[in-house]
């Protein structure tokens, strides 16, 4: 996207199911943004999923491509990129196969992450980290809140210490081989579809 389209799209609200890339703390407030999050569910006739999965750390347009679609499929409210540049990228787009398209995209730069976390953290969001850690939970025995905000880290350096003091807690998955690092799009599409097997599926069954 050039420059000029990222400021149109800053400048107005959504008012199509479609148009959904919004440069953050240029764009409609957060709480009309729930509003979206509710108003895409109900016209796509989807859940109204409270998982915001954050990959502005990650820099390689595949991993992103794969999270875009990994999200749109497990209907996540929005997917956090470092930059909005990446769904122009023809890597990005074949792995997304046009999920961008019906998915809500929000642009933070690795640099507002702290502020972002910390907005958040006051919207009731819970900040998860995937990430080994002395004190990270097992994913099998964690718990996800409604309102939980998925942070992912880089490819190589995975989340800096310095977002690591803003988590509210670190979760990891368990392993058995000797490679003990999964790719970052594998690792995220794990903890979206625990997610998603916790908050939507039990809850339509006991329905």
């Amino acid at each position: 996207l050039g420059s000029n389209s990222v400021e149109m799209d800053s400048q107005t609200e959504w008012t199509d199911v479609q148009k959904k890339i919004i440069p953050w703390k240029n764009s409609t407030p957060s709480l009309d943004l729930e509003m979206v999050f509710q108003d895409r569910a109900a016209k796509l006739g989807k859940s109204n999923s409270r998982l915001i999965v954050v990959a502005s750390l990650i820099d390689k347009p595949t991993n992103l491509g794969g999270l875009c679609r990994t999200s749109e499929i497990f209907g996540a409210s929005a997917l956090v990129v470092g930059s909005l540049h990446y769904i122009q990228d023809k890597q990005f787009q074949h792995l997304s196969v046009s999920a961008e398209q019906w998915l809500p995209l929000v642009e933070v730069k690795p640099s507002q992450l702290v502020d972002y976390l910390q907005q958040k953290k006051t919207e009731g969001y819970t900040i998860i980290g995937v990430e080994q850690t002395a004190k990270s939970f097992d994913l099998t025995e964690y718990c996800f809140p409604e309102k939980s905000l998925l942070l992912l880290g880089n490819e190589h350096e995975g989340i800096p210490a310095n977002l690591i003091h803003h988590l509210d807690v670190c979760v990891e998955i368990p392993q058995q081989g000797i490679i003990r690092s999964l790719n970052v799009h594998v690792s995220g599409a794990l903890l979206i579809w625990e997610y998603t097997r916790q908050q939507v599926i039990k809850q339509k069954q006991q329905k």
